[in-house]
């Protein structure tokens, strides 16, 4: 192996070849025939088929689908794991589209990734034994409907991520349904119509749920959760349906993105709130500082990406057993905190994240609050980064680190563009 002439790449047994070949795009992997005639012919035994028009040279786009019919024609592995199809730059007739997922049904591929316009699922397609996990997005130009048989069966699909533009409930929840065994599932919806049907997610097997809503003008739905195997709950896009949670007992962790808070929407969040208070784990967007919090008995971790005083306030009163605060950043206004701290604050918070503290004057404030009154504390970890440089940082580090502290062993660790420092004595 020491001598220069030796090719060690194409010593390399199939299998390794295989999978690294795999592990990127399927064009690529065909140009690698040119490389010598041991290479001419690895790439048909890849087990992953990566299909995306964005990765063809545009000199080759009009040929796309004779392509692929070669690619599918003269693979030789007799297990493909994933078949991805991206082709959202290019027309291609509804037949071919059929014709490749057709094949790869023949293929037996466990993955499907499919994001393309002018989709025609296959009859082979909706009754596949080996099928464990789906990806399928509309792009944004497919305004026209899907339509999927009514029955469906899919026993083997554990994962399915799926995008609509409208109407799920001619295809997606066709899907849903036909799926005995759903483990994980991301559910969004574009656009909706004025007459929607409730969404009802009837699902025992469910582990994990992310949900992602239109915005709407007018409350048209309500989606009805009856999931108690559900761990993790993911609220996204535009809060506007009511969420009745009638059986979400094994949800541990929950995590909403709607920034799109209006005054009318205040009774939306009410009930969500409501429905996720026996969360160990809450991450939010931002929460709308005119809403009544519910207790959260059980919570143990919040982070908020952006939050005003009063929202962080009404939080460490609602969750009695909060140990972990993490705010990512805060909206500037003066900070005067509550004239009783907080039970948490007392018994159970002990570490404190402020990834993106600029130490305004009411930034100092409200940290020297939490110091004061954080009576078991362990651990406080800011960071600045938009001061003007060294010098400054030192000074308002040094001023921080005079402020008192009422847990003896708490931790600060303070993190600028060019300084650090940590301290540990109160």
């Amino acid at each position: 192996m020491r001598s220069e002439n030796v090719d060690r790449l194409s010593r390399l047994p199939e299998e390794i070849v295989s999978h690294i070949l795999s592990l990127m795009p399927t064009i690529y992997a065909v140009r690698t025939s040119i490389l010598s005639k041991k290479w001419r012919y690895s790439w048909m035994f890849v087990t992953n088929l990566d299909l995306d028009d964005n990765h063809f040279p545009s000199i080759l786009l009009h040929n796309l689908a004779n392509i692929v019919d070669r690619v599918l024609e003269f693979r030789k592995s007799s297990h493909v794991k994933l078949f991805r199809l991206h082709i959202t730059n290019t027309a291609v007739p509804k037949s071919c589209v059929s014709k490749w997922i057709d094949k790869a049904v023949g293929l037996k591929v466990c993955e499907f990734d499919i994001r393309i316009t002018n989709l025609d699922l296959p009859l082979s397609f909706f009754t596949y034994k080996t099928l464990t996990k789906l990806r399928l997005h509309r792009t944004k130009s497919d305004f026209t409907l899907w339509e999927f048989p009514n029955s469906v069966s899919l026993p083997c699909l554990k994962t399915l991520d799926i995008v609509v533009r409208t109407n799920p409930a001619a295809n997606a929840f066709k899907l849903i349904c036909g799926s005995p065994i759903l483990e994980s599932l991301s559910f969004e919806v574009k656009f909706r119509n004025k007459d929607e049907e409730d969404y009802i997610f009837n699902i025992p097997t469910l582990k994990r749920l992310e949900v992602t809503l239109p915005y709407s003008v007018s409350i048209i739905n309500q989606i009805v959760l009856h999931v108690p195997n559900v761990e993790y709950l993911f609220v996204g896009g535009s809060l506007s349906s009511i969420f009745v949670m009638e059986d979400v007992s094994s949800l541990v962790e929950a995590c909403v993105s709607c920034d799109d808070i209006r005054f009318d929407r205040l009774h939306l969040w009410v009930e969500l709130l409501k429905g996720l208070s026996r969360v160990e784990l809450f991450s939010v967007q931002e929460i709308p500082f005119e809403l009544h919090l519910p207790i959260f008995p059980n919570m143990k971790h919040f982070a908020i990406k952006s939050s005003g005083c009063s929202e962080i306030d009404h939080f460490l009163e609602s969750c009695p057993k909060l140990k972990h605060l993490y705010i990512e950043e805060k909206i500037g206004f003066p900070w005067v905190g509550p004239k009783l701290a907080p039970v948490c604050m007392l018994t159970s918070l002990t570490t404190i994240k402020f990834p993106m503290c600029n130490f305004w004057e009411d930034d100092m404030p409200f940290l020297a609050y939490m110091l004061r009154n954080a009576k078991v504390l362990k651990k406080v970890t800011i960071t600045w980064k938009y001061s003007s440089g060294i010098k400054q940082e030192k000074r308002v580090f040094a001023e921080f680190l005079k402020l008192p502290r009422a847990s003896r062993c708490c931790e600060i660790c303070l993190h600028g563009n060019w300084s650090h420092y940590t301290s540990t004595s109160s």
